[in-house]
């Protein structure tokens, strides 16, 4: 299948493709403060455990096969980490060290998670740093190698305050150690269309690397990719993004308990305050203007609408129009945007252009939204202002140059 990110430039996509990892990563900050005024601290911790356990395995496999990096050492769980939105680079300043192929080492140099929380208190930077990374770090591992442990040398709170790096780990591989046991809801995420979506191969003969069989290296350098290479990654993002939402979508049912209101409540601040600050970062990073064509643009290229298998829309000058999708039928973001709730897609387009609206009409499955140009300025929604307390709302990328790790 085609993707909507086939016309874009290489450069472009070299651009585009960190962006996505880190728009990704801010699902997490989208979602937890209204868990948080709906549950409290202790079941948002569970929620996030569960959102991230139940997805990252799926999607960790799927781009070690899109990317023929598939094994079981740990080299291959630190270039599983590398492409995965809980670690979108620089923001997440990973550094990874390889003793062997069953023993490593990771730090953070900087930790954009940590200077969200720690302004809030020690006891938020435990929740994150002990009881949600603990389980989820080996959940991450376990995609490749069910004997894999993830076990810090230390994490904050930091002591003294300005401790470098934030944090370090060693990652080892036991034979002997009993596997890993998935949570629950991953299973029921496998059985989602978004786990098993099939994308286009990449095409091994453009100029640029096609795979990631080679060195692990330091810092990922997408532009040593191929521009097909780069479009299967970009496809695969946002399918990671997806996966993410369903399975913080599960447990947010969970608590939720029956309460129908209370789930739409919790989940659609979630993909407001989310869709709007992607959307602010899609623009800027694409150098897009502010009319209402390239609001719709936004809307096409948004993880919301992709990938094109998973979510089937057209464009046509300022509008795009939805039919039923696969992504329907799993639930997660696009049941939640529809005629009778335009929510999300007023936060995209009013990130491009405060003075931009959306006409809607059609069904909740199939419908046309179309962008227009109002008077006035809509002000900021408070989802989209509560995803911005977090500093990877307004994170910029800079240049660096990749050297390869090998094994001791």
């Amino acid at each position: 299948m085609p993707s909507r990110y086939e016309g874009l430039s290489r450069e472009q996509l070299v651009t585009l493709v960190p962006e996505l990892l880190l728009i990704g990563h801010l699902i997490d900050r989208a979602g937890m403060p209204f868990c948080l005024e709906a549950w409290g601290q202790d079941q948002m911790t569970q929620i996030a455990i569960e959102e991230w356990a139940g997805a990252s395995p799926i999607y960790t496999r799927r781009m070690q096969k899109a990317l023929k990096f598939e094994g079981d050492d740990v080299p291959t769980i630190f270039k599983g980490m590398q492409l995965d939105i809980g670690a979108p680079p620089q923001f997440m300043d990973f550094r990874y060290g390889v003793t062997d192929p069953r023993h490593g080492t990771f730090h953070l140099d900087y930790c954009g998670a940590l200077m969200d929380v720690e302004p809030m208190g020690p006891s938020m930077v435990k929740n994150m740093c002990h009881d949600i990374e603990d389980p989820t770090f080996d959940a991450t591992a376990v995609a490749t190698n069910p004997k894999a442990r993830v076990r810090p040398i230390h994490r904050p709170p930091r002591v003294p305050a300005d401790r470098q790096p934030h944090c370090a780990w060693t990652v080892e591989i036991d034979p002997d150690s009993p596997d890993v046991e998935p949570i629950p809801a991953l299973a029921v995420n496998a059985r989602s269309h978004a786990a098993a979506l099939a994308l286009d191969d990449i095409d091994p003969a453009q100029d640029g690397l096609s795979d990631y069989s080679g060195p692990l290296v330091d810092d990922f350098d997408f532009a040593s990719f191929s521009h097909s290479a780069l479009v299967r990654m970009a496809d695969e993002v946002v399918l990671q993004q997806h996966l993410l939402n369903l399975s913080f979508q599960l447990a947010v049912r969970e608590r939720a308990a029956g309460d129908d209101r209370l789930f739409r409540r919790v989940a659609l601040r979630q993909l407001i305050g989310h869709a709007g600050v992607a959307a602010e970062r899609l623009h800027r990073a694409l150098g897009l203007s502010d009319s209402p064509q390239d609001a719709a643009r936004v809307i096409e290229l948004h993880p919301l609408m992709n990938p094109m298998p998973y979510v089937r829309l057209g464009r046509d000058g300022e509008s795009v129009t939805v039919s039923r999708s696969p992504a329907h039928e799993d639930g997660g973001w696009l049941p939640l945007c529809t005629p009778d709730s335009p929510d999300a897609l007023q936060a995209i387009v009013r990130a491009v252009n405060p003075c931009l609206d959306v006409e809607t009409s059609g069904t909740a499955t199939d419908w046309t939204a179309r962008v227009v140009l109002t008077d006035t300025a809509a002000p900021e929604t408070g989802e989209v202002a509560v995803t911005k307390i977090s500093k990877g709302a307004a994170f910029r990328f800079e240049p660096r140059r990749s050297l390869p790790i090998f094994v001791k």
